[in-house]
């Protein structure tokens, strides 16, 4: 990829975007209601007709989370801005990077945890049903780390995933666990996610100009590290199910397809994504899974999942074309064959131009609709229920 100084002149602008714009965006009350078919509803019916809800069988009864933009409900919200914002008042997308439901949110309401677990900066809130640790904008790195070694800020929150974690341990030798039982039952009875997250630092290095795939890939070994050993601690910690997820392919998204269009048709794959970023997530991927497939050696009494987000993408796309959905432009844009403009995201400068919302699969160029992550859900519950060793 070939550098672009106008990338790095602008970022300062896309770091204030991504603060007050992109992650507060207005939601839509009507979480289901698009008219779509083949959805891949996680449900299957026995002999008998009887719906089956292949997650709520394995029983879980909370749920606590890392990552970043795909899965924080409003942790970004209460650490930098507050959440008086005029933005995100309708139910459930207050907090949230989309219009609606998160993929991990439709998790949570797949398998009977109800309410979805509320966001650990949020005092107002009690966490009989788990907790949110994510943080939107957050790194897999250390910001200490991407600074010193790479040159890289983070300039949206300092709440990497090693603060997330320090949180968790926090949360869990508190009098949050003074039951009967302890910590003990939270532990068997919840699903635990690590990630997404990673995305963003390629995101911020490729922002500040660090484009050379070359500098990219040399990050991806250290960004995997900082997940596997996220994933330790919460082991450590007493987690006995977690789900590790990948990174999307990143260049099929609006922000990069506009960063980096071309005429050069090789620079395409067949869905007119691009091949070197989706290469580099591919890449991040295969070591993630290695870095599991470690871990689970380590750990024989704990059930550890890759999610694979990238392949759950992919089918999303999939069933976005047959059903003539928008899979190239941004709901919430504006400019550009990609509906995506850097200096002018969503809800920023008036744009809230996110009329047919529920015919596309990219909310702000960056993020999912509330029904894209409702298809990838769907799709990932399917793949991952089997992995997990529930009891029937």
């Amino acid at each position: 990829m070939a550098s672009s100084s106008s990338l790095v002149q602008e970022q300062k602008l896309v770091f204030l975007v991504l603060i007050t714009g992109l992650l507060f965006s207005y939601g839509d009350a009507n979480w289901y209601g698009t008219g779509m078919t083949n959805l891949g509803n996680p449900d299957s019916i026995d002999p008998n007709g009887n719906v089956i809800n292949p997650l709520k069988k394995c029983g879980f009864d909370k749920m606590y989370l890392l990552g970043g933009s795909l899965s924080d409900t409003g942790n970004l919200i209460s650490e930098t801005v507050g959440s008086t914002l005029p933005f995100g008042k309708q139910p459930y997308s207050h907090g949230r990077s989309s219009n609606g439901l998160l993929i991990t949110d439709n998790f949570a309401y797949e398998a009977g945890i109800n309410p979805i677990p509320d966001p650990y900066k949020d005092l107002n809130f009690y966490f009989n049903k788990g907790v949110n640790f994510a943080v939107a904008g957050s790194t897999a790195l250390p910001t200490e780390v991407l600074a010193t070694k790479y040159m890289i800020s983070s300039p949206v929150t300092n709440s990497s995933l090693n603060v997330q974690l320090d949180w968790m341990s926090d949360y869990f030798s508190s009098g949050a666990c003074l039951t009967d039982n302890g910590c003990t039952d939270r532990y068997n009875k919840a699903i635990f996610f690590v990630g997404e997250i990673g995305g963003s630092d390629y995101q911020y290095a490729i922002l500040q100009g660090k484009l050379t795939m070359d500098q990219l890939t040399d990050m991806v070994p250290d960004v995997v590290a900082a997940v596997i050993n996220a994933t330790k601690g919460v082991l450590n910690l007493g987690a006995r199910r977690v789900v590790i997820p990948g990174i999307f392919p990143i260049g099929c998204l609006p922000i990069y397809k506009t960063l980096f269009q071309s005429n050069v048709s090789t620079n395409y794959d067949e869905n007119q994504c691009l091949n070197q970023l989706n290469n580099l997530a591919k890449n991040h991927n295969e070591q993630l899974q290695e870095g599991i497939n470690g871990l689970m050696g380590e750990n024989p009494n704990a059930v550890l999942v890759y999610g694979d987000y990238y392949q759950a993408y992919k089918h999303l796309h999939r069933i976005a074309t047959l059903n003539d959905f928008d899979t190239e432009r941004a709901c919430c844009g504006i400019g550009g064959d990609y509906n995506f403009n850097v200096t002018t995201m969503c809800c920023l400068g008036g744009v809230n131009n996110f009329m047919g919302r529920n015919r596309y699969i990219s909310w702000d160029g960056i993020n999912l609709t509330r029904i894209g992550n409702k298809i990838m859900a769907n799709w990932l519950i399917r793949k991952i229920v089997p992995r997990l060793q529930c009891q029937s």
